[in-house]
């Protein structure tokens, strides 16, 4: 499998779309890995992972066809993680397709604020609930439940196929303990986790800070979720975490971890 991360920043990307911490101000100045659009991914060019309002800009970037989409896989309502007015411009008037060319899956609560804007709109949508296994294309995806809205079964997903397996989990938090029971039944080649805050506190539990990853990737190894074998890729940094790409370099080495960035690619199995 391979995995393009399109966008690896927080909700207000960075630099922060309004703001001019110390962060964004370094990113504005040097670029690079330092610039975070909002969060997105694309599994082996075809299966997509949420919509965020950055999507168009993101697939420009790096040359994408959102026609070789097979599915868009979302994982809540936040509106970093669903753009829902972007649905539209698959259809008629804006294409001449007549029917939404992927299959959608979603929670609940997602899927109804899709129902809710597009009523008539010919949508194969598919409701997704956490630790309910589903297949599409060949590809085996779990999707576990996030602590991250109260409320709202929020997802992270874990794909297997060809006998690789990989989790993209953004909007984590710590997981519940029922998450964690889930996750002793798999072996992960790839975890691809959120570290939103950084080096900074917050009263807010839907993220993870450095310690709070460093606390989650010691339990995995103790399920035996992930060894040294299983690569670790970051994501969904905030400006607010106070962390520079190269500064999360250092910070994430001692975990076995490094920062992800806009356009990453990672390949998983088959030699990678």
């Amino acid at each position: 499998m391979e995995i393009r991360l399109l966008g690896t920043g927080g909700a207000d990307g960075i630099p922060g779309f309004f703001v001019n911490d110390r962060v964004s101000a370094y990113a504005r100045q040097f670029g690079g890995k330092d610039i975070r659009t909002r969060c997105g991914a694309l599994i082996d060019g075809h299966i997509k992972i949420d919509l965020p309002p950055d999507t168009f800009c993101q697939v420009q970037r790096d040359g994408l066809n959102t026609r070789d989409w097979s599915a868009l896989i979302f994982t809540h309502s936040h509106d970093d993680h669903f753009a829902v007015s972007e649905i539209q411009y698959s259809l008629i008037p804006f294409t001449e397709e007549e029917e939404w060319p992927c299959a959608i899956y979603a929670n609940e609560t997602v899927a109804g604020r899709i129902a809710e804007r597009y009523p008539q709109w010919p949508i194969e949508l598919r409701v997704s609930r956490s630790f309910e296994s589903f297949e599409h294309s060949g590809y085996l995806v779990t999707p576990i439940k996030a602590n991250h809205i109260p409320g709202e079964d929020c997802h992270n997903l874990i794909f297997q196929k060809d006998g690789c397996t990989l989790l993209y989990g953004t909007d984590t938090g710590i997981w519940p303990e029922e998450t964690f029971e889930a996750l002793k039944g798999f072996f992960l080649d790839l975890l691809i986790i959120e570290c939103t805050e950084g080096f900074s506190r917050s009263d807010y539990k839907g993220h993870l800070n450095l310690d709070d990853l460093t606390q989650v990737i010691r339990r995995l190894h103790t399920l035996g979720t992930i060894n040294q074998r299983t690569r670790i890729v970051t994501t969904h940094h905030a400006s607010s975490g106070n962390a520079t790409h190269d500064e999360l370099v250092g910070a994430l080495a001692p975990l076995g971890a490094e920062p992800g960035f806009d356009g990453m690619v990672i390949k998983v199995g088959n030699g990678a």
